[in-house]
């Protein structure tokens, strides 16, 4: 079965983090708002980056950090039910930027 397409616009809203319970906006640079700037938590909702199409929905932990060419830094999320790893862009304007204390003490991989 497949899902319907949604709209960047409507899947780039604020959550309440799954972790810390902190209230997450909305990001307004253009891409998906997909981790908390506070404890960088996240919840497994894609299957590939952005497609939102992920039934597992289990908490993904924040476990270090890679660089990657033209992305700059990005927290390496796993999730806490399945394994699965995803790499997210670190948000460092807009709102609510992330904790750059938060991002420093996580290891690089």
């Amino acid at each position: 079965m497949t899902r319907p397409t949604r709209s960047r616009r409507a899947e780039n809203t604020g959550f309440a983090c799954v972790h810390c319970g902190s209230p997450v906006p909305a990001n307004t640079d253009g891409h998906y708002r997909n981790h908390c700037p506070v404890c960088l938590w996240s919840l497994h909702v894609d299957d590939l980056p952005g497609d939102r199409a992920s039934e597992c929905r289990a908490p993904m932990e924040p476990i270090g950090l890679v660089e990657k060419s033209g992305k700059g830094w990005q927290v390496v999320h796993r999730c806490t039910a399945c394994g699965h790893r995803q790499p997210n862009r670190l948000v460092r304007d807009g709102a609510a930027p992330d904790d750059l204390d938060v991002v420093l003490g996580l290891p690089w991989l």
